[in-house]
């Protein structure tokens, strides 16, 4: 009886377009943060936006970074034994190297009453949970119903995080107004 390997080229294709797809969206929306959000400091609202640095985006995302990888590597143990062809594994890694340099790329976040911006998407705060910031190199927020499973991080300088951690404290215990006043009584 004689086994019979699918084809590994169709597979190869298949992984390397939806790989394609992502990587070239996330790229999309990166560059298009920057017109959402064309504005950096304080909005009237109160709102405010800021930009991270790449040494900023290289801490928030360090685990990503080694995922990707231990993705870039793990294909070549595999190509000989399952009879790949390495121009698809080159490929691979190839769009996974470009994916890297957009989790490097510096990034525009916006807090507002009503949102978070991060990473070229906006997301509820309703869709959005978090235990505070302890001060240090990000802020981390979780999405609802995902557990510890998706983390959110936010990058930037600590002044930067400070203040946006003051907003997403006032957001989520549903105390933005008072908070408004108080920093319009600083001014």
């Amino acid at each position: 009886m004689q086994s019979s390997m699918p084809d590994t080229n169709g597979i190869a294709l298949v992984v390397l377009l939806a790989t394609a797809s992502i990587v070239i969206f996330d790229g999309w929306k990166l560059f298009r943060a920057n017109r959402d959000i064309p504005t950096l400091g304080t909005f009237p609202n109160g709102g405010m936006a800021w930009e991270s640095q790449m040494e900023q985006e290289f801490v928030r995302n360090i685990t990503m970074i080694g995922s990707v990888v231990v993705m870039m590597v793990v294909p070549w143990f595999l190509a000989e034994r399952s009879g790949t062809n390495i121009a698809w594994v080159i490929v691979f890694d190839i769009l996974l190297a470009l994916h890297s340099v957009w989790l490097i790329t510096p990034k525009r976040y916006a807090v507002t009453r009503d949102a978070l911006w991060v990473d070229g998407f906006r997301v509820d705060w309703s869709r959005l949970w978090w235990s505070g910031w302890k001060g240090g190199s990000s802020i981390t927020l979780q999405r609802k119903g995902w557990w510890r499973l998706a983390p959110l991080p936010l990058g930037g300088n600590s002044t930067d995080l400070e203040s946006a951690a003051l907003r997403i404290d006032a957001i989520l215990a549903n105390q933005w107004d008072e908070l408004m006043e108080i920093l319009s009584e600083e001014e």
